[in-house]
C-alpha cells in the first residue's frame, strides 16, 4: 500500500464522507476543496458527520487546489459531475505515475476520466449512499446504501481490493464486482427517476409514490434500460431498482420496483434528492447536462429515441434559468409522452 495520502478530491457530501471515514481508521487523507471556508473549518475544527448512521468530528487535513504540493497514487474523485473536467485540469498533475482515480460521483464519468487520463488510470465507483452537504464543516449522512467497486474492464486486481477495502470502512456491504458498467447503468436507471422528483418540492419518496405520475416514472426507467440495452450492458439492481421489469417494459414489475425505491428511500434522514436540492437550496446549475443531457444524445447516436427523458432536461433547464418554479405540475406535462 502507497505510504502516501489518499487524496479526496472535492469534499461534499460523498467525498466529504468518504474522508473522514478513511482518516478515522488510521489511514493518512488529505481533502481538497474550492470552497475555502470549508477547508479552514475541515482542518481546524474538523468535519462534522452528522445524521441517523453515525455522528462523529474528524479533524482533517484540507486544502483549495491551488495550495495543494506533491503527487498522490490514490485519488478519489467526489464532484459534481459537470464539474469533472475542470477538476481533471487541476488533479492530473499531481497524479504519481502508476496512480490511479477512482470516480466517486454520479453519471460514467468514468468515460470522460478514461479519456483523458487513460482506462489504466481509472477505476470505476459507485455509491449510493445519501448523504448532503450543509454548510462548511458539516455534512448529512443519511442512510447506508449499496457501494460497489470495479475495473472498467471487469479485472479483479489488487487495487480494486484496495479500495474494496477503503469502501467497506464506510459501508461494510460494499461490492467488489467484475460489472461495474452493471452497477453504473443501473444508477443511471435510478438516478433519472430522482431527477424528476425534484421536478417538484416534494420529498423523493413522495413524488415516486404519487399514482398520477406513476407512468412518468415507469417510462424514464424504460428509457434508460433501452440504451443500455443498445450497448450489450446488463445493469444490475440495488436498493429497490429493479432493472430487467424496466427494461422489459413490465408494468407490474415497474410498479413493485418503485414501491421497494419509495419504502427504501422513506428511510432515510435525506429527505430530497442531490438535484432537488441544487434547484431548491443552493440555487445553482444540477448535473442534468451530464447524467441526463448525455443520456439524450447517447440516445441519438444510438438511434434509441428519449422523448421523455429530453423533456425532463429542458424543465430542470426551466428551473435553473429561472422560467419555471418546482411545482408538481411539471410532471403533468410529461405524462402525455408516456402513451
Amino acid at each position: 500500500m502507497s505510504e502516501r495520502p489518499i487524496l479526496i478530491w472535492g469534499a461534499g457530501a460523498i467525498g466529504g464522507v468518504l474522508g473522514a471515514y478513511f482518516a478515522r481508521a488510521g489511514h493518512a487523507v488529505h481533502m481538497v476543496d474550492i470552497v475555502p471556508e470549508h477547508v479552514e473549518a475541515m482542518r481546524t475544527g474538523g468535519l462534522r458527520i452528522e445524521g441517523p448512521v453515525e455522528e462523529f468530528t474528524q479533524v482533517l487535513p484540507a486544502s483549495v487546489p491551488a495550495e495543494l504540493d506533491g503527487q498522490y497514487d490514490r485519488v478519489f474523485l467526489a464532484v459534481k459531475a459537470h464539474h469533472t473536467e475542470r477538476a481533471l485540469d487541476m488533479l492530473i498533475p499531481h497524479l504519481a505515475p502508476g496512480g490511479y482515480v477512482v470516480s466517486a460521483q454520479n453519471g460514467l464519468n468514468e468515460r470522460t476520466i478514461a479519456a483523458r487520463m487513460g482506462a489504466d488510470n481509472t477505476v470505476g465507483c459507485f455509491v449510493n449512499f445519501g448523504a448532503d452537504w450543509l454548510e462548511p464543516g458539516r455534512i448529512l449522512y443519511g442512510n447506508r446504501a449499496a457501494v460497489a467497486v470495479g475495473e472498467l474492464d471487469g479485472r479483479m486486481t489488487d487495487r480494486v481490493a484496495e479500495v474494496h477495502a477503503l469502501l467497506s470502512l464506510v459501508e461494510p456491504d460494499a461490492v467488489a464486482t467484475d460489472n461495474i458498467w452493471g452497477y453504473l447503468w443501473g444508477k443511471m436507471g435510478y438516478g433519472a427517476l430522482l431527477f424528476c422528483t425534484a421536478l417538484t418540492p416534494d420529498s423523493m419518496s413522495d413524488a415516486m409514490a404519487r399514482p398520477e405520475h406513476r407512468a412518468v416514472y415507469r417510462t424514464l426507467g424504460h428509457e434508460v434500460m433501452r440504451l443500455a440495452a443498445a450497448q450489450d450492458v446488463q445493469p444490475l439492481g440495488f436498493n429497490g431498482f429493479d432493472p430487467a421489469a424496466f427494461r422489459a417494459a413490465d408494468e407490474p414489475g415497474m410498479d413493485a420496483s418503485l414501491e421497494l425505491m419509495v419504502a427504501h428511500n422513506r428511510k432515510t434522514a435525506k429527505t430530497h434528492s442531490g438535484i432537488w436540492r441544487d434547484l431548491a437550496v443552493r440555487k445553482r446549475k444540477t448535473e442534468v447536462d451530464a447524467q441526463i443531457g448525455v443520456m439524450v444524445e447517447l440516445g441519438r447516436e444510438l438511434g434509441v429515441e428519449t422523448p421523455t427523458l429530453a423533456r425532463m432536461v429542458e424543465l430542470i433547464h426551466d428551473i435553473e434559468e429561472g422560467r419555471r418554479e418546482q411545482s408538481r405540475d411539471l410532471v403533468d406535462l410529461m405524462v402525455p409522452l408516456c402513451a
